[in-house]
């Protein structure tokens, strides 16, 4: 992670890095959009279906630790709708997800390598 990044994100700043276009064996482009204090782990998951209208994607995803929940298939909202315009279906990705206002939310994402 960009050091003025994660300097920001250690200060619970909002950043969107732009992302650039890699091939899968190139450096992992990042969206980050972090909430103050959130320090959750990461989940691991595959993008299933990205549905920008509603501003939700749906993921397959291994354990949330963060909200004690186990490894199961669900549909996200995301706190930047511009990460919708950066994934795909079939894409391997990182994030973490909280509750906000009552609903579960990716509040950051990122590509795996």
């Amino acid at each position: 992670m960009n050091l003025r990044i994660a300097a920001a994100l250690s200060l619970g700043v909002a950043v969107v890095a732009p992302l650039a276009m890699a091939e899968p064996s190139g450096p992992a482009a990042v969206v980050v959009t972090e909430v103050a204090g959130a320090s959750a782990a990461m989940a691991h998951g595959e993008i299933k279906k990205v549905d920008k209208e509603a501003g939700k994607i749906t993921i397959k995803h291994g354990p949330l630790t963060n909200l004690e929940m186990p490894a199961m298939t669900m549909v996200f909202r995301v706190k930047d709708p511009a990460m919708l315009d950066q994934v795909k279906e079939g894409d391997k990705v990182k994030f973490v997800a909280s509750r906000e206002n009552g609903t579960i939310t990716i509040v950051q994402l990122e590509w795996e390598n």
